[in-house]
């Protein structure tokens, strides 16, 4: 064991970095004593309105994060009605505020942000017109994102001797020629493949709904942010769920695209690149749908994102969907609950509730999910679950002496339920072949399931559960399974756990699946996810619009 005395190498790069990051946030942005000690006595940081309690943002800067969509706050900086300087000062505060409570942040450049907006607020007064559809907007980026004179740690240890990035990632670089802001780099677990965001640089990312509960992962920071407030758009990345969980957890909006349909290149990755394996796909979390077209539709736009991302689809972003009749009903399949990832009682009440709604207001919905066990997510999770481990591995956390974290050496699978798709034992090829037959499989029994039920959307849960205590969410069967099909999916926020309505408690002896505890997620946030094929990103976001709007009006309990 280390001796506090004589605190190892890790260590020591940790506590030089924590110090750094705690000089980058203004002396006069910082909380007190006393309403630190609020926040950690106060689990539901939200209901303590601690960014107005504070005393550190104005009426107007609490009014220009609290008040307005994304979509809004640029027509107001298009037109000069505010300024780029006065929206990125309030968002950095109120970002800073976040961190100091959810720790939710890794990089902070407030600095460069605000020299930014006064660059951006000079060229308007002077040429009269914006410099892109994005312009003057802060946005909030995952730490995975590089960005020039910043570093990547992606929560590992050894990289913190890594120089900064020399160059933008891909996507920073659009962002940044369509008149963003960028201000803050946001939290994500070590090795960033669970779904919650802890690692031994930054901590642990709380969830501003109930510090007791995960905020999710890997974009956990990202949905903290967010939820916040601390941000009123922002990117993440997915792999098997790292954008849409942190987004139910934290009770956000948050789109996974197909692949490369937003530029993904040049990011810091732990992983072995170029054996095959399921893609990640970058995309944002936001307030609402609107705020979520505008992003992917100003980077998307005219198809030329393959010049700033070689693997980017020059696919131009289409504001009508095709084959879309604005008259017509939704089709909509409801996902069947799988037997080996069992609802929780919230979860299963707010699907409940969303069936009733829609088909009240004449949509057709029916339930899908049949015998094949190629259409099971048990089955599409083992399919991930192995591609996920059949290649070699880089070990980046040993690397520097670091421990690795709960959740990580937990190592959630979901084996409990059959077993690996490709027979163990088999060489390096036979293993991809095996693995690339069973992938076919889940793609043609759901490419023949959208065919014969004439389905315009799937619609699912998010998770069998909300946002649960730390280290114990388990494997992302309703997620994931869309990562191995690569369909495009969104989550939207509906309602809330509530123990007095589901007041019988769940257990389950497997990892791959939490407990079921009503006091300890009560009050949490619960979601739907909307789901369409390859490629159908139009279509899904103009389908969970339609959902959303339903809900909020008829799905009231």
């Amino acid at each position: 064991m280390t001796s506090k005395a004589h605190p190892s190498s890790w260590q020591v790069l940790v506590a030089a970095k924590h110090h750094e990051c705690e000089q980058k946030i203004p002396r006069d942005w910082l909380l007190s004593a006393d309403q630190l000690a609020l926040a950690q006595e106060t689990p539901r940081l939200l209901d303590i309105d601690l960014p107005r309690r504070s005393n550190l943002l104005s009426d107007i800067e609490l009014e220009l994060t609290e008040s307005y969509t994304a979509i809004q706050l640029l027509d107001r900086l298009a037109s000069g009605h505010i300024s780029s300087l006065a929206v990125t000062t309030a968002f950095c505060k109120r970002a800073a505020i976040a961190q100091q409570v959810t720790s939710c942040l890794t990089e902070t450049f407030f600095p460069e942000a605000l020299e930014r907006a006064k660059y951006l607020d000079q060229h308007l007064q002077r040429e009269g017109k914006p410099i892109g559809a994005l312009h003057g907007l802060p946005i909030s980026i995952k730490d995975s994102f590089c960005v020039e004179g910043v570093q990547s740690t992606i929560g590992y240890v050894a990289f913190l001797e890594n120089e900064p990035a020399k160059t933008n990632s891909a996507l920073v670089e659009m962002l940044l020629q369509l008149g963003a802001v960028l201000y803050v780099k946001t939290n994500i677990p070590q090795t960033m493949m669970t779904a919650d965001s802890e690692n031994n640089i930054f901590g642990r990312t709380l969830n501003p709904h109930k510090t007791t509960l995960t905020a999710g992962g890997s974009s956990g920071g990202e949905g903290a942010l967010i939820a916040f407030r601390g941000s009123i758009l922002g990117v993440g990345t997915d792999i098997g769920g790292s954008i849409r969980i942190p987004a139910l957890c934290c009770g956000v909006y948050g789109f996974k695209p197909t692949s490369n349909r937003i530029p993904y290149g040049g990011q810091v990755s732990g992983a072995v690149q170029g054996i095959p394996n399921l893609i990640p796909a970058a995309g944002p979390l936001a307030h609402n749908i609107a705020d979520i077209k505008l992003l992917i539709g100003s980077i998307v736009a005219d198809g030329q994102a393959w010049k700033y991302d070689s693997a980017a689809v020059g696919v131009p972003w289409q504001t009508i969907p095709p084959g879309i009749n604005a008259s017509k009903s939704l089709t909509i399949g409801m996902l069947a609950e799988d037997k080996h990832f069992p609802l929780h009682p919230p979860v299963k009440r707010a699907l409940n509730r969303a069936f009733e709604a829609l088909t009240r207001t004449g949509h057709h919905v029916v339930r899908i999910g049949g015998d094949d066990e190629a259409q099971s997510l048990a089955y599409a999770s083992r399919v991930a679950f192995q591609y996920f481990n059949y290649g070699p591995h880089k070990d980046l956390v040993s690397a520097s002496g670091e421990p690795v974290v709960t959740s990580v050496a937990k190592a959630a699978g979901p084996m409990s339920s059959g077993p690996f798709p490709a027979q163990q034992g088999l060489g390096p090829f036979e293993t991809i072949q095996a693995l690339h037959v069973a992938r076919q499989r889940i793609h043609d029994v759901w490419r023949q399931t959208w065919v014969d039920q004439k389905l315009d959307v799937i619609l699912a849960p998010g998770a069998q559960s909300t946002a649960v205590s730390h280290d114990t969410y388990g494997w992302p069967a309703y997620t994931v399974i869309w990562n191995v099909l690569d369909y495009p999916a969104c989550i939207i926020p509906f309602g809330k756990a509530s123990k007095e309505l589901d007041p019988d408690p769940m257990t389950t002896s497997n990892d791959a699946q939490p407990d079921y505890h009503p006091d300890e997620v009560d009050g949490a946030p619960c979601a739907i996810q909307v789901i369409t094929p390859r490629f159908q990103d139009e279509k899904c976001l103009w389908a969970a619009d339609i959902i959303d709007r339903v809900l909020a009006v008829h799905g009231k309990e």
